[in-house]
């Protein structure tokens, strides 16, 4: 297994509020072995669509972060395209649930089908 250093990427944020939200539902899962996965697959409005899941997997390539104790693990081949993008959680009226700020997106709209 290969872990490659973050700055492979320029890095991916992950913001405190969404790091304690990340730690609040591995706390409800009682799981302490689970990373945050980052994925991107081509398709969405922007050119892209995200995948946020907890994994327990360690593939080849992954890039590993330390985010205050959690860990965001992003495969070898999505690391190009999220370089420099944020993960925060919004909890509004409005909607609840993580955002991705991408510099790398082509484009944008209102559908919300890019950050699934």
């Amino acid at each position: 297994m290969t872990i490659q250093d973050e700055t492979a990427t320029g890095g991916i944020i992950l913001t405190d509020t969404a790091a304690s939200k990340v730690k609040a539902l591995l706390d409800q899962e009682g799981r302490d072995d689970l990373a945050l996965r980052v994925a991107v697959q081509p398709g969405g409005c922007s050119g892209l669509r995200y995948q946020l899941f907890f994994d327990e997997r360690s593939l080849d390539g992954d890039v590993v972060k330390d985010f205050d104790g959690v860990h965001v693990v992003v495969d070898r081949m999505s690391a190009p395209y999220l370089g420099g993008a944020t993960i925060d959680f919004v909890d509004t009226i409005e909607k609840q649930g993580f955002t991705i700020d991408n510099p790398n997106a082509t484009g944008s709209c209102a559908c919300g089908d890019s950050f699934h």
